[in-house]
């Protein structure tokens, strides 16, 4: 069993326009605790501090203050210890095509951190893994996307592709940036329902990280709400979404479309 742990976490941005600088706390006081086989939902608006939090635990960004730990060390400053740290420690980006290189074919992006591990000891290994890795996300027959380029590919086959990249080196957690706001409508089911399955086959700790409330009571065990570099509501799915105590989660409740609502008026 994995833990990845977040202890009073802050995160404050200087901006600076002439003399004057102003200081934007982005992340105020964050506690929560990843566990293996389990999923919590980040939940809130644009700008409220999701993606910062994200980009602390994959050491993108350096934390103000507060602690990030994996199963009690905390997170290497650098060296070997924090490339140890990533392989454990993956991510998937909100824009797929954004994520992925232009120059390079669908094998070398899920190959290259299986390489990068030593998984391997042949080519010939590598490709039977890329290809099994592209069944797991549903890209079928694997053989036909292997050799493509991102370019040539639908934004949720691009999306099915960086999960399979996130998760070749056998991670402990993931972190799931808005992976399907980028997508039609129609498409994003599929993909979380994908998602969820290797979240249970693997016994992933997640980070579903969203705005969309319908999801995360769907997707997740825990919901936390964000407003504003703050949590004000953390919980059991169905019990935040049910029965909401903070008045921002009950505005962002009444915000999504109900359509059961709409079709009762239409009667």
């Amino acid at each position: 069993m994995s833990e990845l742990k977040v202890s009073h976490l802050k995160k404050d941005f200087e901006l600076r326009n002439g003399l004057k600088t102003t200081t934007i706390h982005a992340v105020k006081d964050a506690n929560f605790t990843l566990e293996s086989g389990k999923t919590i939902a980040l939940v809130g608006e644009s700008g409220s501090g999701k993606s910062t939090i994200a980009r602390m635990i994959m050491s993108l960004e350096t934390p103000t203050s507060g602690e990030i730990t994996l199963d009690g060390k905390p997170v290497p400053k650098g060296g070997k210890a924090l490339y140890d740290y990533r392989h454990n420690v993956q991510m998937v980006f909100q824009d797929p095509f954004a994520s992925l290189n232009p120059y390079h074919n669908i094998y070398h992006h899920i190959s290259r951190p299986m390489k990068i591990n030593h998984m391997a000891s042949s080519e010939e290994e590598y490709e039977h893994m890329a290809l099994e890795l592209l069944e797991r996300v549903d890209l079928h027959p694997a053989e036909a996307y292997m050799w493509r380029r991102p370019h040539e590919l639908s934004g949720g086959q691009r999306q099915r592709v960086a999960i399979a990249r996130a998760i070749a080196p056998k991670p402990k957690v993931l972190i799931a940036d808005e992976p399907v706001s980028m997508l039609d409508v129609s498409l994003r089911l599929g993909v979380l329902t994908m998602l969820a399955r290797i979240q249970r086959e693997d016994q992933l700790a997640m980070l579903y990280i969203t705005h969309d409330l319908a999801t995360a009571r769907h997707f997740s065990d825990e919901v936390m709400v964000m407003y504003h570099g703050d949590i004000v509501e953390y919980g059991p799915s169905d019990e935040v979404i049910l029965n909401p105590q903070n008045d921002y989660t009950k505005v962002l409740l009444n915000a999504a479309p109900n359509p059961d609502a709409f079709f009762a008026d239409k009667k």
